[in-house]
């Protein structure tokens, strides 16, 4: 394997960032979607982002093999300066620190975009996730019980903050 390059997403790169979503919405709680995306879905989802809202890839041997992008936390104008995070590495490249590297990026260019704090809303139970924000500065700032409801069971979110400096 080559060394991992970060760059912003183009739409090349949709058809790999929809199969590595698809992945964790079928078969785990790392996100609350409970349908795949089309691909139809997901070039509109990019399309029609504002700058804001960058999407990011880590490409290795010319393979996209992670994503992280940021978004709205909510919709009313008053979280303007909020973005929740996403982040997801392809099953086949886990524990190389291709998240870690996402959140620094994501980090980077909050701060580079103005933003004031980054939210990071994760299942209870994917501890890799909850350590890796930790280690990135993120501090947990709330637990909700049973406020998703994924593979037939109530799920627990933990929200994570990181506030720009």
């Amino acid at each position: 394997m080559s060394t991992p390059q970060l760059r912003l997403a183009t739409e090349a790169d949709l058809a790999a960032i929809n199969d590595i979503h698809n992945h964790y919405v079928l078969h785990t709680s790392s996100t609350y979607a409970l349908e795949p995306m089309s691909l139809e879905m997901r070039r509109n989802w990019f399309t029609t982002r504002p700058e804001i809202h960058p999407v990011t890839v880590v490409e290795d041997d010319g393979q996209v093999v992670a994503w992280g992008a940021l978004g709205p936390f909510r919709l009313l104008g008053g979280y303007r300066m909020t973005v929740e995070n996403s982040v997801y590495v392809h099953p086949d490249h886990m524990r190389r620190g291709l998240g870690s590297m996402i959140l620094q990026d994501q980090q980077q260019r909050a701060a580079k975009l103005g933003l004031h704090a980054i939210i990071a809303v994760i299942d209870s139970k994917q501890d890799a996730s909850i350590a890796a924000h930790s280690k990135q500065g993120y501090r947990e700032v709330g637990r909700m019980r049973e406020i998703a409801r994924k593979f037939d069971s109530w799920r627990d979110v933990v929200f994570m903050q990181w506030m720009v400096e």
